[in-house]
């Protein structure tokens, strides 16, 4: 059978996944307020038309709102009746996890979130077990740390002079690579799996202080970084949403995920992934 990917969401990581998916013979459309990269059919999200017939594999990158998934409002009996459906993808967060004072979690953690936004995660994550249970298809909750790339990164912060080095020791963020995310979903795409839900995590292997990935991109650069900020003189400056980020703290492991694809990431760390960056904005071939 041709293997077909919908995409609902062509953001910044799902336009990477349905490239990815692309050059590995699959036919991809998603879903677009833009246009799309040569080789990829843009969908009016409302109207996907036969294409979500057509669909083996189904990729959801939309967040929640109030009102839940709105893949799941809009579409959810069409996704339920996909008659070639056999494998969904939705993209959550590690945020579901909420705060461990710095503690480890991994796949096999209870969810325990504090923030709105990730309890509207964790809801939409039951919805999609929900109806992945009751079709008997395939599902993977992919939880992702937070996503940087090429165009997305404190590289650009620098550049533009956002960028600030706050000092909050035992602090740790998880980040995963863009590429990382595509190369991960396009393996778990290709696995032939019963039809359960599993959970992955997306996250890089060395978790850490937000002003140590500043001076190591600064470095990068040639350039000194910013002065160091102490923690509580930024925060007053900070929106709801940005204390909100910096009030949990958790290590995110992702050994299981990584054996369950048959791949390590590419980037197992800030400094392979923002070198590489580097790298290729200068036209350097990666390493």
């Amino acid at each position: 059978m041709n293997s077909t990917l919908l995409v609902i969401g062509l953001g910044y990581s799902g336009t990477a996944v349905a490239l990815a998916a692309a050059r590995a013979g699959f036919a991809v459309g998603g879903t677009s307020r833009r246009p799309a990269p040569p080789g990829i059919t843009v969908l009016d999200f409302e109207r996907p038309g036969p294409a979500l017939a057509r669909a083996t594999h189904l990729l959801v990158t939309a967040a929640p709102d109030e009102g839940g998934d709105p893949a799941l409002a809009r579409h959810g009996a069409a996704i339920a009746a996909a008659p070639a459906l056999r494998w969904i993808g939705y993209c959550s967060t590690t945020g579901v996890y909420g705060d461990r004072n710095g503690a480890w979690v991994d796949e096999s953690t209870a969810p325990a979130p504090g923030a709105d936004r990730a309890r509207r995660r964790l809801a939409a994550e039951q919805a999609w077990r929900d109806l992945a249970a009751a079709k008997g298809c395939a599902l993977d909750l992919i939880r992702l740390a937070g996503i940087y790339g090429p165009g997305r990164s404190v590289l650009d912060d620098l550049r533009a002079g956002t960028a600030r080095r706050i000092l909050k020791p035992g602090h740790a963020f998880g980040r995963i690579h863009r590429d990382d995310i595509a190369g991960g979903i396009l393996a778990a795409m290709a696995q032939v799996r019963p039809p359960v839900a599993r959970v992955l995590n997306f996250a890089d292997d060395e978790p850490a202080e937000s002003a140590a990935v500043v001076a190591y991109a600064a470095a990068l650069l040639g350039r000194e970084p910013p002065p160091a900020l102490p923690f509580a003189e930024a925060a007053a400056a900070m929106s709801p949403m940005a204390r909100s980020f910096w009030a949990e703290n958790r290590k995110v492991a992702s050994a299981a995920t990584q054996a369950a694809l048959g791949r390590r990431w590419r980037y197992p760390s800030y400094r392979e992934g923002l070198a590489a960056i580097l790298a290729e904005e200068r036209g350097e071939r990666p390493a």
